[in-house]
């Protein structure tokens, strides 16, 4: 794994960490299953885990929330829009749950030029920066920023590499 990529987990982690916040795999479009949502990896220098942000291309649905949320003048650090691939997408902050290589079932391919699916640099810096700061004000007391109980997900891991 490396910072900087998107990944699909496999069904492993959702058995294994059975929280109804995460974003489940593999959605049904169409009447077809693909391996969806991708995730943003970026890796936590304290733990050495990943974390990882679901992307979506709901975004009627996140903007609308993300206008409910910024409509009283204050930021929300929870959602941020980007370019990927040429098409914009909703970055969940406010979804990103952490993880081990283990749980990673393949990585977002660009099929145009067959290499690693990448952000720009700015955009990139800014999600982390925004991540971090959502994940310390996690850490303090403040769980209700991110939808799935990562601190008891990330204290399993952590057990589970301390074994």
């Amino acid at each position: 794994m490396e910072s900087g990529h998107f990944y699909f987990f496999n069904d492993d982690y959702f058995i294994d960490f059975p929280d109804d916040n995460l974003m489940k795999n593999k959605e049904t479009i169409n009447g077809q299953v693909h391996g969806r949502p991708s995730f943003y990896a970026f890796q936590d220098p304290k733990t050495l885990l990943y974390w990882m942000i679901p992307i979506s291309s709901q975004l009627p649905k996140f903007k609308k929330l993300y206008n409910e949320k910024t409509a009283n003048g204050k930021p929300c650090d929870t959602i941020v829009f980007g370019d990927l691939l040429g098409h914009e997408k909703a970055f969940l902050i406010q979804n990103m749950c952490p993880i081990l290589p283990k749980y990673i079932d393949n990585e977002y391919i660009d099929a145009r030029i067959n290499i690693p699916a990448k952000i720009n640099g700015a955009l990139e810096k800014y999600i982390i920066q925004k991540a971090k700061k959502i994940l310390a004000l996690v850490r303090h007391g403040n769980a209700f920023l991110i939808k799935p109980d990562v601190l008891k997900i990330e204290k399993e891991l952590l057990d589970s590499i301390m074994i």
